[in-house]
């Protein structure tokens, strides 16, 4: 289906460490054939990232063998196990201070805790925190994410060891050790990027001894395997490398919806002299399945969620094609300790993206005769009727390039203590698309047979546009000590950016633009009670806008000025720990004023302003046997200053009015430790079209988990039993409008999942 993007070392092995090598190869020798080639020409795209790596080991092994033997002793490391839910994220930029310190709102969920609640791609995000819901979430296709109100921009507010990546693919879960979201305006962190806040993927690596394999499978016909396995060697553990596999073989309950795919993954490290180590990681992944299409209102109507059966597929003709994803991604860092408690880092990465986008797509009905609102958005007919569409995007390239280097450090003046940072990053954005086949199926179709044969219409006619961004980011930030009780921060992003974008066929001209951005960002906290304190933030945030090709629209590429959102917040935070009983706790509020854009009569212009405030509140503790974890959001989301006055005042569609996100577990006294857990998500009324004249109800899903630890030999087994979805409970989940259309997604039916973790 289309998608919505803006016109966008060597190291011998010891015999007694063969066998996680052993294992890994065992685990892919039937995807062997396939795996290889695509991996092959994969690493030849990276080879200036793999030149970058082996140029830094060399040196810096060098640099290791020219010390004095004495010297090279190296400190001991204490791993200490986080929890799993965390109210902070390191993407935030704000260094390892406590949650309660930071004044800013995050979440970081750790493998485990993503685990627990059976999370298993990002989209899952929105059962774990009450102000991120969904925006277009389906089988077989990349993730979006709604937060505060505001969908996450895919090419730019998504991040994988603090590096920009490009989310317009499916990212795998299974070698990332927490995923970590920041929640508002995020220009402090990012030259570019969409309010909601940033996602930033933490890759695992090899800090100690791993073995584990992993098994999972559903009642729909779900498998996965995989294996983590790492260690450290040499003969003081300098070495460090972990391996991450998996192959899964993908089904769920929704008809015509069977793929595959798999990830090999390799971390790896070298401590150099004292002070001094280098990094790396790179991650194959592949995946095939067919994706899911959304259903639409009957002419004016919002069908009933307990007629529609949740798995039927309209993306499945005797022509439907899998939507195909590869992504190949690598970095490499060097750590430096320069003394003086001052430190530096060098990042270098990369990521390479195919895709081949497809889908038997229904959009409208009637030959677009139906549609619904002052905007004519597409709906299906009154009596069922829908038009097909042969959507095929083949060949998709997106690339991602980006060198960050950082140095942080502490200085005095006077009375007051400095913590500061400052950086640069260098980025490259690249995409390759081609003209794609978006046509109408001659015969109509229809909801009560939906799966009559019908034939494709193959010539792809539909030009949409190509993008090359070039961007430096120069970054500044002080946090300053102002005494025992009071901390301030001061810090300002200045962006120097080159774009480009061009059809890729027609008359339309080709569009350019230059220009230079600054986003400030400043925090004032005061402890006014022991590990309890309040915050206020003020910051900014850039996004830019360009008018897509092949639409007809009067000012086809045409680059738009700086939008600039801004957002104010309040807060307080606490955390306490007493004997067997801890918590973390905070209540914000927050105000975020951003630039809207939109078609007035063919032409793409900005046109008013959104203004999303609310409370958010969350609470994390422990008590006994007892786990709890909850967190709630009220969002008053408003459109100001329309051109169009039937928007004006009006909220923003698929935006639900109030959500509740709460986690429960306990621990039962048995020989045999057994955890059960209960997840329970609520979302309020949201509105379905601009007008605000049809919204679904709220809804409410309990999803249930068991895990169990056995303790065998020198092995551990964890087992883990799970049900989403509990009361099978029929709802329209979300109504998003992408593609001038009303869409309703219904709630997925109900799924038994099965696993077992083995740490041997």
């Amino acid at each position: 289906m289309p998608a919505m993007r803006p016109a966008n070392a060597t190291c011998s092995l010891q015999p007694e460490h063969a066998l996680p090598v052993v294992i890994v190869l065992e685990l892919f020798e039937m995807h062997r054939q396939k795996s290889v080639a695509r991996a092959t020409k994969a690493l030849n795209p990276l080879s200036p990232l793999a030149l970058a790596v082996m140029g830094l080991l060399a040196q810096d092994i060098a640099l290791a063998q020219s010390s004095d033997a004495d010297d090279r002793t190296l400190p001991s490391v204490n791993v200490t196990a986080p929890a799993k839910r965390q109210a902070r994220a390191s993407i935030a930029g704000l260094g390892d201070g406590p949650a309660w310190q930071q004044p800013v709102q995050a979440q970081s969920f750790s493998e485990d805790a993503l685990k627990d609640a059976q999370a298993t791609r990002l989209a899952d995000l929105t059962k774990l925190d009450a102000s991120t819901t969904d925006s277009y979430n389906t089988i077989g296709y990349w993730d979006y994410l709604t937060v505060r109100g505001f969908t996450l921009d895919n090419a730019y507010n998504y991040r994988r060891e603090g590096l920009p990546i490009n989310a317009e693919t499916r990212l795998p879960m299974d070698n990332k050790a927490a995923v970590e979201l920041l929640k508002g305006t995020s220009g402090m962190q990012a030259g570019i990027s969409a309010p909601g806040g940033l996602v930033n993927l933490v890759v695992k690596r090899p800090d100690r001894r791993v073995r584990t394999a992993n098994v999972a499978l559903t009642d729909a016909g779900d498998l996965l395997t995989s294996v983590d396995l790492g260690d450290r060697f040499g003969e003081q553990a300098e070495w460090g490398l972990r391996v991450n596999a998996a192959a899964e073989k993908l089904a769920t309950h929704v008809d015509n919806t069977r793929g595959h795919r798999q990830l090999l993954a390799l971390a790896a490290d070298r401590q150099l002299a004292p002070g001094h180590k280098v990094e790396a990681e790179y991650e194959h992944s592949y995946m095939s399945q067919p994706s899911v299409p959304g259903f639409s209102l009957l002419g004016d109507q919002l069908p009933s969620a307990h007629d529609i059966d949740p798995n039927i597929n309209l993306n499945n003709q005797p022509w439907s094609q899998p939507v195909q994803m590869q992504g190949d991604t690598g970095t490499v860092r060097l750590r430096s300790d320069l003394g003086q408690g001052w430190k530096s880092s060098i990042t270098l990465g990369e990521q390479r993206l195919k895709s081949n986008d497809r889908a038997a797509f229904p959009l409208s009905g009637d030959s677009y005769s139906c549609t619904y609102g002052a905007k004519g958005l597409a709906v299906y007919c009154a009596n069922g009727n829908f038009d097909l569409y042969d959507f095929r995007s083949d060949n998709e390239l997106r690339l991602t390039r980006s060198l960050l280097a950082e140095v942080q450090g502490q200085v005095k003046t006077g009375p007051i203590k400095h913590d500061v940072t400052a950086g640069v990053l260098r980025s490259l954005f690249r995409t390759g698309l081609s003209t794609q086949a978006y046509n109408q199926v001659p015969e109509p179709s229809n909801l009560a047979d939906p799966y009559v044969p019908v034939t494709p219409a193959p010539t792809p006619t539909f030009v949409v546009s190509n993008r090359k961004e070039q961007s430096t980011e120069w970054r500044l930030q002080d946090a300053l000590s102002l005494g025992a009780d009071t901390q301030a921060w001061l810090g300002v992003r200045y962006t120097q950016l080159h774009r480009e974008s061009s059809p890729t066929g027609g008359t339309e001209a080709p569009a350019s633009d230059d220009r230079a951005l600054s986003t400030p960002w400043m925090a004032l906290a005061y402890t006014f009670a022991p590990q309890t304190r309040a915050y206020v933030s003020w910051g900014e945030g850039i996004e830019l806008k360009a008018a897509p090709y092949g639409f007809g629209y009067t000012n086809p590429g045409a680059i738009l000025p700086t939008m600039k959102s801004r957002q104010w917040e309040l807060g307080v935070k606490g955390q306490t720990n007493q004997d067997k009983a801890s918590q973390q706790w905070g209540l914000n509020w927050f105000h975020i004023k951003r630039p809207e854009a939109d078609i007035i009569n063919s032409t793409y212009v900005l046109d008013g302003l959104s203004t999303h405030q609310g409370i958010e509140g969350y609470w994390q503790g422990r008590t006994g046997s007892w786990l709890l974890g909850g967190s709630g959001m009220l969002l008053d989301a408003k459109r100001h200053g329309s051109a169009q006055v039937f928007l004006d005042d009006r909220n923003p569609v698929n935006v639900p009015e109030h959500t509740l996100k709460v986690s429960v577990a306990y621990a039962l006294s048995m020989p045999l430790p057994v955890t059960l857990q209960a997840d329970v998500i609520h979302e309020g009324r949201r509105w379905v079209d601009p007008e605000n004249t049809i919204r679904l109800p709220a809804w409410t899903r309990v999803d249930i988990g068991l895990r169990a630890t056995q303790a065998m030999n020198s092995q551990t087994i964890t087992w883990r039993l799970g049900v989403t979805n509990l009361f099978d409970t029929r709802a329209w989940r979300e109504s998003p409008n992408p593609f001038g259309a009303i869409y309703l997604f219904p709630m997925p039916a109900r799924t038994f999942t099965a696993s077992a973790q083995i740490d041997f």
